[in-house]
């Protein structure tokens, strides 16, 4: 039986993505493998390209042959030039960058917004009738004084 290391496709019609296999040459393209030892990513920058490097030369010792793709693959992480891509920044320490930057002060118990202040809608009528309350007071008070001094040019006048 003549055993290859190839490609198998998988993915979506334009993203597509490989799995490294081992399978006999006369099985189609996306057949059944003997082995899965890796696999395959061309569409992300940089590559991802993970294979068993063990497996592989097993397989490689007991002749199976390797595509022309896959040899390359294999040479890439024989050679240690595999690049890798550097970890993504949590979308925390994002949000603590942009709120720094901004000038803004982060809560440190805090995870959501702040909660309204339901006290101070209640305490804003009060207020409103306390001020009612003392414009009356003040009206009184000056229709006061103003009421005795006609009572006085009331009497004088008689």
């Amino acid at each position: 039986m003549a055993v290859k290391i190839r490609l198998k496709r998988m993915g979506k019609i334009r993203a597509p993505y490989y799995r490294v296999v081992v399978m006999d040459s006369r099985t189609k393209r996306d057949g059944r493998a003997i082995e899965e030892i890796g696999k395959y990513h061309p569409t992300e920058q940089p590559s991802l390209i993970e294979i068993d490097i063990e497996r592989a030369h097993y397989w490689l010792g007991q002749g199976a042959q390797p595509t022309e793709a896959v040899a390359a693959l294999i040479k890439i992480v024989d050679e240690g030039k595999l690049q890798t891509k550097e970890p993504k920044t949590p979308k925390k320490d994002l949000y603590e960058a942009a709120v720094a930057a901004a000038g803004g002060k982060n809560d440190a118990g805090t995870d959501g917004p702040t909660p309204r202040k339901k006290a101070a809608k209640k305490a804003e009528p009060k207020a409103e009738e306390a001020k009612a309350d003392e414009a009356k007071a003040d009206e009184k008070a000056t229709e006061a004084p103003a009421e005795a001094a006609a009572d006085d040019t009331a009497k004088a006048e008689a």
